[in-house]
């Protein structure tokens, strides 16, 4: 699945005429969005009308902060994230090397690591008493932290670092099969006009591919935007930490939603720079992708220098965690199989299958409706549906738990009213709330990605169906989702590994005494204890890896190749 599916606007042809298309999908559609989007006016109205007003308080004192190391930390993934992502995906595309075939999935898989995940094991092995240290002192016979100078991981940088090495992927991915997408006579004009392979990169390609760049990009500053349980772990004051201790320690939730509006407003400015760099995206349509690519020769030295540029991220985002991961798993095994971790895990299951399922539905209910009714208000709904996509785990949560909330104290009110009973929190305090805010969270990868695949059915099946006496339900049910099988699975498998990642949302939101793998990674490796977290860190890990096969397969399966 294309994860630039979530920021794409397709025009699709209705098959029927507007007289005749059904209005109960474009009711069904109206409802959900207006549902899905709460979350949003949700948080604008807490912000502008709190209970207890502290923005005064916020500006003068630690808000400044938290913008300034949250624009840090965006500017250091930033260019890590570039960096990594364009020269693995211009040398797996471009050059050939040894094992170029086995670095274009490879390069992908740090995308399954947690940037908390990666973060616990990088401080168990660089901290003080950790392994790469204590070597350190062996070999120079150092005494103490006196004797020497060492970076500290739990820093800002160390955050940077951290969340670099495990968002690289969305920019590896869309450059990469951006560069797939160009025609190869391009590159030939380029160097028959004398320009080497490193200026034809700057001057062609990179200016062709710079919409795909930066849907990628933006995507990486949404999810670093997102994170909280690195820089939690590593004391760093961005914005989502500020939220958190805001809401949970001073108790102030008008507070937080200000906090939260302010992370949208970042969003929105992310949104609206992606949407620019893409204004012009139409005038490279004309390409012919499936001429073959004439990679380019390189001396040795060059190929193996080629080798370490792919090997590093993957050996460090990767590799070194899964094997510290492993082996604390191997070692801690009898104290991690416990109870709690077997009902963590089939929490963590459960809420993530019914996420999948619920953003399935609606993401195919919203996409089917835009295929009948593709007028400009249901362009509108569609965009408005995915909002949840680009809010922040924390800011969704707030959005979540406003709502829900007095819904739950109105009705326990009137319940006790009429009938002298509690009913109590019957959505806010249940895992209805969490099921909620993944499904508003990640619906638009579902119906993107749904979306994109009813693009690829003719509408002479729609009207060939309805020909025939079928509804348009029918139609559905017996034409399009047989032939939507493959794109549902990968659309729900990816789904569910996000619900299994997600950790802010999680934390805020979860039932008393609730815990998912997620939660119980952040509470043990919080407490230092990493070897008992390791199981259930290396689960959430490994089920990442599913969907990472099937999205470097549909992006190689993209265009043929002349040297494989």
């Amino acid at each position: 699945m294309n994860q630039a599916d979530v920021f794409e606007e397709p025009v699709t042809p209705s098959p029927l005429t507007p007289g005749r298309t059904s209005k109960r999908w474009l009711t069904s559609a109206a409802l959900i969005t207006a549902i899905v989007a709460l979350p949003v006016f949700s948080v604008a109205w807490l912000a502008l009308f709190p209970d207890e007003n502290i923005w005064p308080h916020l500006l003068e004192t630690t808000l400044p902060r938290y913008v300034w190391t949250t624009l840090l930390l965006m500017v250091g993934v930033s260019a890590i994230t570039l960096s990594i992502g364009l020269a693995t995906a211009w040398a797996v595309t471009m050059c050939n090397f040894p094992g170029r075939r086995m670095f274009e999935w490879a390069l992908l898989l740090p995308f399954a690591v947690p940037a908390y995940v990666i973060a616990y094991v990088y401080t168990d092995i660089l901290q003080y008493a950790g392994p790469v240290q204590g070597a350190l002192r062996d070999w120079f016979g150092w005494t103490n932290a006196r004797d020497y100078w060492f970076p500290d991981i739990r820093s800002l940088w160390g955050a940077t670092l951290m969340l670099g090495l495990v968002l690289y992927p969305y920019v590896y991915l869309l450059a990469r099969a951006a560069f797939l997408e160009q025609s190869p006579s391009l590159f030939s004009v380029s160097r028959s006009l004398g320009h080497s392979a490193l200026s034809t990169f700057f001057r062609v390609v990179l200016p062709i591919a710079r919409p795909a760049v930066a849907v990628g990009l933006s995507l990486v500053l949404m999810e670093t935007l997102n994170d909280f349980g690195t820089v939690d772990f590593f004391a760093v004051q961005t914005l989502t930490a500020g939220l958190f201790d805001t809401w949970m320690n001073l108790g102030n939730l008008g507070g937080a939603a200000q906090i939260a509006m302010i992370m949208l407003t970042f969003v929105v400015i992310l949104v609206t720079l992606e949407r620019y760099s893409r204004r012009r995206q139409q005038q490279y349509a004309g390409r012919d992708n499936r001429a073959p690519i004439q990679r380019f020769s390189m001396s040795r030295p060059r190929q193996w220098i080629c080798v370490a540029v792919c090997a590093a991220p993957i050996v460090l985002g990767f590799i070194v965690p899964a094997v510290v991961l492993g082996r604390y798993a191997v070692i801690y095994f009898d104290q991690s199989w416990t109870g709690d971790f077997l009902e963590n895990t089939f929490n963590s299951l459960f809420l993530s299958g019914a996420a999948a399922f619920t953003t399935l539905t609606i993401g195919l209910i919203l996409a089917y409706s835009r295929r009948l009714h593709d007028t400009k208000p249901m362009q509108v709904m569609m965009r408005l549906s995915s909002l949840g996509y680009a809010m922040p785990g924390a800011v969704l949560a707030v959005g979540v738990i406003v709502p829900m909330a007095a819904f739950d104290n109105q009705l326990d009110a009137w319940m006790r009213d009429w009938f002298g009973i509690s009913t109590g929190l019957l959505f806010s305090g249940t895992a209805f709330a969490l099921v909620f805010a993944y499904t508003v969270r990640f619906l638009a990868v579902s119906a993107g990605s749904l979306e994109s695949g009813l693009q690829k059915i003719t509408p002479s099946m729609d009207m060939a169906a309805r020909s025939l006496g079928r509804s348009t339900t029918a139609t559905l049910l017996q034409v399009h989702l047989p032939m939507l099988r493959g794109t549902m699975l990968t659309a729900a498998l990816v789904v569910f590994v996000d619900c299994m990642k997600e950790l802010p949302a999680t934390l805020i939101l979860r039932p008393f005494n609730f815990d998912t793998l997620a939660t119980h990674v952040y509470q043990y490796a919080s407490d230092e204890l990493l070897g008992i977290s390791a199981l259930p860190a290396l689960i959430i890990v490994l089920a990442g890896i599913v969907p990472i096969i099937l999205m470097s397969r549909s992006i190689g399966s993209a265009r043929a190749y002349s040297q494989q």
